[in-house]
């Protein structure tokens, strides 16, 4: 292998201060995020630590706290992803294999050698599992979430960045983060 694996993970830092808070739960995180946006803040300016399998590939496997990442540049984004959103994908993906176990047993009534008996049987053979294999699907997406949130409260607190591009804005991120409950919220000069 030619090169260090350092030269595969540069990380872009940009001269924007950048409000830095931590959440001891996703409810007053959640809080944070939506008065931030309600106020002006881009969803694009907001950002999380990302998940434990990227920061193990960008940081190594070394043991984590969130109070010691704040504040460093290399640590890897998330975007903030809301309780609803998940909901939503919940049920489009659960939807989803209903209607396709549902278009299958559709199909097999509209052929002309169907009967009344198979078009019950592809019903329950196609309709059924596919509605089954949907909600397992949509139950490992809420799991996959609520584990992604519960990992970081376990390692110090959920990290929120907000990028604050004048003094109004970062009096405005550093005041509405610490309403939530925000621990340790300050500002540093840089942002990625």
């Amino acid at each position: 292998m030619t090169g260090s694996q350092e030269d595969t993970h540069k990380t872009t830092h940009i001269d924007v201060p950048e409000a830095v808070g931590v959440f001891a739960t996703y409810e007053d995180l959640q809080a944070a995020f939506y008065d931030l946006r309600m106020v002006g803040f881009s969803r694009f300016d907001i950002s999380l630590l990302a998940r434990q399998e990227i920061l193990e590939e960008k940081l190594g496997k070394a043991y984590w706290r969130a109070p010691k990442l704040e504040d460093d540049p290399n640590a890897p984004r998330a975007s903030f992803v809301s309780e609803e959103a998940v909901g939503e994908l919940e049920g489009a993906i659960a939807g989803g294999f209903f209607f396709l176990g549902s278009y299958i047993a559709l199909a097999a009534m509209l052929t002309p050698v169907s009967t009344l008996a198979a078009s019950i049987a592809t019903i329950a053979i196609g309709g059924g599992p596919s509605a089954v294999i949907g909600t397992l699907l949509a139950r490992r997406v809420g799991k996959n979430h609520k584990d992604y949130y519960t990992n970081q409260i376990e390692h110090g607190g959920i990290l929120l960045w907000v990028r604050v591009y004048d003094k109004d804005k970062e009096e405005l991120a550093v005041k509405i983060m610490k309403g939530h409950s925000g621990k340790d919220v300050h500002v540093h000069p840089w942002s990625n």
